[in-house]
Protein backbone atom coordinates (compact mmCIF):
# COMPACT_ATOMS: atom_id res chain seq x y z
CA UNK A 1 0.00 0.00 0.00
CA UNK A 2 1.35 3.32 -1.17
CA UNK A 3 1.12 5.69 1.63
CA UNK A 4 2.92 9.56 1.64
CA UNK A 5 3.46 11.24 5.04
CA UNK A 6 3.95 15.01 5.07
CA UNK A 7 5.45 17.10 7.69
CA UNK A 8 7.05 20.23 8.90
CA UNK A 9 4.13 22.41 8.21
CA UNK A 10 3.55 24.97 10.99
CA UNK A 11 2.76 28.87 11.99
CA UNK A 12 5.49 30.75 10.74
CA UNK A 13 5.61 34.72 10.20
CA UNK A 14 6.19 36.28 7.20
CA UNK A 15 9.53 36.67 5.98
CA UNK A 16 10.22 33.08 8.02
CA UNK A 17 11.22 29.71 6.63
CA UNK A 18 9.71 26.36 6.88
CA UNK A 19 11.14 23.12 5.45
CA UNK A 20 8.12 20.23 4.51
CA UNK A 21 9.23 16.99 4.06
CA UNK A 22 7.06 13.66 2.19
CA UNK A 23 8.13 10.59 3.60
CA UNK A 24 6.99 7.58 1.28
CA UNK A 25 6.32 3.73 2.16
CA UNK A 26 4.91 0.83 -0.21
CA UNK A 27 6.90 2.47 -3.22
CA UNK A 28 10.50 3.26 -4.66
CA UNK A 29 10.64 6.83 -5.04
CA UNK A 30 13.42 6.95 -7.17
CA UNK A 31 12.19 6.35 -10.72
CA UNK A 32 8.81 8.68 -10.28
CA UNK A 33 7.99 12.41 -10.39
CA UNK A 34 7.56 13.85 -7.13
CA UNK A 35 5.87 17.23 -6.54
CA UNK A 36 4.02 19.61 -4.21
CA UNK A 37 0.69 21.17 -4.74
CA UNK A 38 -1.34 23.69 -2.35
CA UNK A 39 -4.74 24.64 -2.19
CA UNK A 40 -5.86 27.81 0.30
CA UNK A 41 -9.03 28.35 1.97
CA UNK A 42 -12.17 28.53 -1.13
CA UNK A 43 -9.60 28.36 -3.90
CA UNK A 44 -8.48 25.21 -6.49
CA UNK A 45 -5.09 22.99 -5.64
CA UNK A 46 -2.41 24.54 -7.41
CA UNK A 47 1.14 23.38 -8.42
CA UNK A 48 3.78 24.48 -6.50
CA UNK A 49 7.09 22.08 -7.86
CA UNK A 50 7.96 19.06 -9.42
CA UNK A 51 11.21 17.27 -9.36
CA UNK A 52 12.24 14.14 -11.45
CA UNK A 53 13.84 11.20 -10.94
CA UNK A 54 17.23 12.91 -12.91
CA UNK A 55 16.75 15.97 -10.84
CA UNK A 56 15.18 18.35 -12.65
CA UNK A 57 13.15 20.74 -10.68
CA UNK A 58 9.61 23.30 -12.05
CA UNK A 59 8.33 25.44 -9.96
CA UNK A 60 5.34 27.79 -10.12
CA UNK A 61 6.01 31.47 -11.43
CA UNK A 62 5.35 33.29 -7.68
CA UNK A 63 7.44 30.46 -5.96
CA UNK A 64 11.04 29.68 -7.84
CA UNK A 65 13.00 32.33 -6.31
CA UNK A 66 11.87 31.28 -2.90
CA UNK A 67 11.13 27.30 -2.90
CA UNK A 68 13.41 24.76 -3.17
CA UNK A 69 12.19 21.37 -3.79
CA UNK A 70 14.58 17.93 -3.90
CA UNK A 71 14.98 14.83 -2.97
CA UNK A 72 16.65 11.72 -1.34
CA UNK A 73 15.98 8.74 -2.95
CA UNK A 74 18.05 6.37 -0.26
CA UNK A 75 15.58 8.03 2.64
CA UNK A 76 12.41 7.74 -0.07
CA UNK A 77 12.04 11.58 1.32
CA UNK A 78 11.14 14.65 -1.17
CA UNK A 79 11.64 18.13 0.29
CA UNK A 80 10.20 21.34 -0.26
CA UNK A 81 12.15 24.30 1.30
CA UNK A 82 10.17 27.52 1.83
CA UNK A 83 11.89 30.70 2.42
CA UNK A 84 10.89 34.72 2.55
CA UNK A 85 7.08 33.25 3.25
CA UNK A 86 4.07 35.30 2.70
CA UNK A 87 0.44 35.60 4.23
CA UNK A 88 -0.47 34.45 0.80
CA UNK A 89 1.31 31.06 1.27
CA UNK A 90 -0.77 29.86 2.85
CA UNK A 91 -2.34 26.62 2.43
CA UNK A 92 -3.10 23.17 2.71
CA UNK A 93 0.61 21.45 0.78
CA UNK A 94 0.21 18.41 -0.61
CA UNK A 95 2.65 15.67 -1.68
CA UNK A 96 2.30 13.67 -4.74
CA UNK A 97 4.17 11.16 -6.55
CA UNK A 98 2.98 9.16 -10.07
CA UNK A 99 2.67 5.67 -10.33
CA UNK A 100 0.76 4.24 -12.50
CA UNK A 101 -1.94 6.91 -11.39
CA UNK A 102 -1.37 9.73 -8.96
CA UNK A 103 -1.21 9.61 -4.79
CA UNK A 104 -1.23 12.25 -2.56
CA UNK A 105 -0.24 12.77 0.84
CA UNK A 106 -2.88 13.51 3.35
CA UNK A 107 -2.33 17.34 3.26
CA UNK A 108 -0.25 19.77 5.91
CA UNK A 109 -1.24 23.17 6.65
CA UNK A 110 0.83 25.84 6.28
CA UNK A 111 0.26 29.39 8.19
CA UNK A 112 2.01 32.36 7.34
CA UNK A 113 1.14 35.35 9.87
CA UNK A 114 1.40 39.15 8.41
Amino acid sequence: QVQLVESGGGLVQAGGSLRLSCAASGIRLSFNDMGWYRQAPGAQRDLVAVITPSGRTTYADSMKDRFTISRDNAKNTVYLQMNSLKPEDTAIYYCYTDFGRRYWGQGIQVTVSS
